[in-house]
C-alpha cells in the first residue's frame, strides 16, 4: 500500500508509544500500566463510544458497569432493565444489540469473549472497528482498530486526497501498514489519545506532536483541510403531535416502542405517526383517549441521526380511575426516571411539565426514643 516514497516518511510507533506512556488519559475502561485489560469492560466502552463523546460516556459507563459488572448479569437481565440503563446515551440499537451480544458471549463462549478479529464479528453488533479494537486492545492482537480520531491522524499523515467515507478502505490500509507487531493494544489507543488531544479537528497541536515530522499534511500547511469529506445530506424535516396526559394520582401514559425500528424497545407517549405534512391541526384523531386536550405553545424539536423532529405538544388532565388503553400504562411521576425514555421525550415532558420530575426521595428514619 505504502509507495517507496510513503515508506520514507513512515512515522515511528516508538515515537507514539514514548509519547503515550507519557501522556495517556486515565479512562474507567482503560487497564493501567501492567494490568490485564478486561474485555467485558473494553468491549462495553466501546460500544457506548460509538457516535458518543468520552464525556458523555464516562457517567454512563461506570453507572451501567455498577449495575451490570460482568457479561454474565448483562445476559441475565430483562430487556427492558438494559433499554433503561441505556436510556439518553441515544443511538438505541446499541443497547438492544449489546443485550444479543452479551447472550451470545454467555451461551456460545461460556461467558468469555472470543480473542480473533473473525470470531468476534460473527458475535451481534459487533461490527470491523469493534471487532478491531477488542482484538487489539483486550487481546494485544495486530489490529488496526480505525474510528473517527485515528481517521482524521492518518489522513493527515499521508494526505488521504479521497473524501470520506470513500476514503475508509484507504485509511485502514494505511493504518495496518503502521500498526507495530509489539504492543499493538497500546498502539491503539495511544492513536486515538493523539487525535482526541493533539490531532484535533481544529487547531491541532503539531509542535508537540510525537508524529510532527512525518505528517505530510502538517508540512504542507493543510492540517485542518483533512479528513475531506462528502457534504452531508440533512435528512427532510418530520413533524407529529406528542400526547402527554396526567392522571389526578400524579401518573402519566406511557407505552413501549416496538423492539425493531428507530428507537427500538424505548418507552414513549402517545404520539402521532412522524411526516414530512403532518398537520397538528389533526392531531385530535391521533389522539389516545377522549380528554380535553390544550395545545401547549411552540414545539419540541429534537434531531436523529437521518432527520431533525419537531412535535406539537398537547396536554390533558383526566380523573384517577382513567384506564390505561390496550398496550399502555400509567406510571407515576416519581418514577418516570425507572423508564427507558429517549432524549425526545424527555423534553417532550419538559415542555409538558416544567421539568423532568426527580426520583422520589425515600422516607427518612425516626429516631430511636432516648
Amino acid at each position: 500500500m505504502l509507495t517507496p516514497a510513503l515508506r520514507a516518511t513512515k512515522p515511528r510507533s516508538d515515537d507514539l508509544l514514548a509519547w503515550y506512556d507519557r501522556h495517556r488519559r486515565d479512562l474507567p475502561w482503560r487497564a493501567r500500566p501492567g494490568e490485564t485489560a478486561d474485555p467485558y469492560r473494553v468491549w462495553l466502552s466501546e460500544i457506548m463510544l460509538q457516535q458518543t463523546t468520552v464525556g458523555a460516556v464516562k457517567p454512563f459507563y461506570e453507572r451501567f458497569l455498577e449495575r451490570f459488572p460482568t457479561v454474565e448479569s448483562l445476559a441475565e437481565a430483562p430487556a427492558d432493565a438494559v433499554m433503561q440503563a441505556w436510556a439518553g446515551l441515544g443511538y438505541y440499537s446499541r443497547a438492544r444489540n449489546l443485550h444479543a451480544c452479551a447472550k451470545a458471549v454467555v451461551e456460545n463462549h461460556d461467558g468469555r469473549f472470543p480473542g480473533t478479529e473473525a470470531e468476534l464479528l460473527k458475535l451481534p453488533g459487533i461490527g470491523a472497528y469493534t471487532a478491531a479494537a477488542v482484538a487489539a486492545i483486550a487481546f494485544d492482537r495486530k489490529a488496526a482498530a480505525v474510528d473517527g480520531n485515528v481517521e482524521r491522524v492518518v489522513s493527515r499523515l499521508f494526505m488521504v486526497e479521497e473524501p470520506l467515507p470513500k476514503a475508509k478502505p484507504i485509511i485502514r490500509a494505511l493504518t495496518e501498514e503502521i500498526v507495530p507487531e509489539d504492543r499493538p493494544g497500546d498502539f491503539a489507543q495511544a492513536v486515538m489519545d493523539l487525535g482526541a488531544t493533539i490531532c484535533t479537528p481544529k487547531r491541532p497541536a503539531c509542535a508537540i506532536c510525537p508524529w510532527m515530522q512525518p505528517c505530510q499534511a502538517r508540512a504542507a500547511g493543510l492540517q485542518e483541510t483533512f479528513p475531506k469529506k462528502q457534504k452531508k445530506e440533512t435528512g427532510q424535516l418530520r413533524k407529529g403531535a406528542a400526547f402527554v396526559v396526567l392522571r389526578a394520582d400524579d401518573s402519566i401514559l406511557l407505552r413501549t416502542r416496538p423492539p425493531q425500528g428507530l428507537l427500538g424497545g424505548m418507552v414513549e407517549m402517545p404520539t402521532s405517526a412522524w411526516e414530512p405534512d403532518y398537520e397538528p391541526a389533526r392531531a385530535m384523531v391521533d389522539a389516545p383517549i377522549e380528554a380535553r386536550w390544550k395545545r401547549l405553545p411552540g414545539v419540541v424539536r429534537h434531531v436523529f441521526t437521518h432527520f431533525p423532529l419537531e412535535l406539537t405538544v398537547f396536554l390533558a388532565k383526566v380523573p384517577k380511575d382513567e384506564p390505561a388503553p390496550e398496550d399502555m400504562r400509567w406510571t407515576p411521576r416519581h418514577q418516570l426516571h425507572e423508564e427507558a425514555l429517549p432524549g425526545a421525550m424527555k423534553k417532550v415532558l419538559v415542555h409538558a411539565l416544567g421539568d423532568m420530575p426527580a426520583p422520589k426521595a425515600a422516607p427518612k428514619a425516626k429516631k430511636a426514643n432516648a
